[in-house]
């Protein structure tokens, strides 16, 4: 296309037949003869016309650099990497196996690979990341809970040596009740668990969840005052 370009040829065609000759159809009567006019060596346009199939340099390119980039964040700023693919890849991440430490998440890799070929797609993407769940705890970077007021919605944050669990990490909690969440957090400290729902709008399913993932252990639930023993 570059080249075409660069002799005079039309940019919209120009893609076009690099488009035509990499996939393999050769060239149209109208883009040969756009070569033509524009004084495109015969050579160049017969080769055109023989070519099956051509993937580009710059792409082959473009997937190792991004391969190199990868693996110089996974070996040199490895917090950076496990924060940025458990985010990308919340959906499969298990955070009440991981939160528990390496031998939890151990045992739950052992039970996925003893089903061998049986695993369906969902248990295969999560023996993947519990995979890679596993490397990073024993690498030495651990995890802390989901905070009512340290959590991102959704981003895995770095805390000093530990990654901060979001509130999304959370089955069953969407992204809608988890930026609610976020959001109530910033205006400071909640009185008790109807403070909690007052301000953030989530609903009860969310806080059994908060609760079961032990978020709510150091909040009362009602924020009335009781004069009666």
């Amino acid at each position: 296309m570059n080249y075409l370009i660069a002799h005079g040829g039309e940019p919209s065609l120009s893609f076009k037949t690099m488009e035509s000759v990499r996939k393999g159809k050769g060239l149209k009567p109208e883009m040969e003869d756009a070569m033509h006019e524009n004084s495109i060596p015969q050579w160049y346009i017969d080769s055109c016309m023989k070519i099956k199939y051509m993937f580009p340099k710059a792409h082959a390119a473009a997937y190792v650099i991004a391969a190199v980039r990868l693996g110089w964040f996974k070996v040199y700023r490895p917090r950076e990497f496990y924060a940025v693919y458990f985010t990308s890849r919340g959906d499969d991440f298990d955070a009440n196996t991981a939160i528990l430490g390496t031998a939890a998440v151990k045992q739950k890799l052992l039970s996925l690979m003893a089903k061998g070929n049986d695993l369906s797609q969902k248990e295969s993407d999560q023996l993947e990341t519990l995979q890679v769940t596993y490397e990073m705890l024993l690498r030495g970077i651990q995890l802390l809970p989901v905070d009512l007021y340290q959590s991102d919605a959704t981003l895995y944050r770095l805390e000093g040596d530990k990654l901060r669990l979001p509130f999304t990490a959370l089955k069953g909690l969407g992204t809608a009740a988890a930026n609610a969440l976020a959001e109530a957090g910033k205006n400071g400290p909640y009185l008790s668990v109807d403070d909690l729902i007052s301000r953030s709008g989530v609903s009860k399913t969310v806080v059994d969840l908060l609760r079961e993932h032990g978020a709510l252990s150091s909040l009362p639930e009602s924020s009335q005052i009781s004069f009666f023993g």
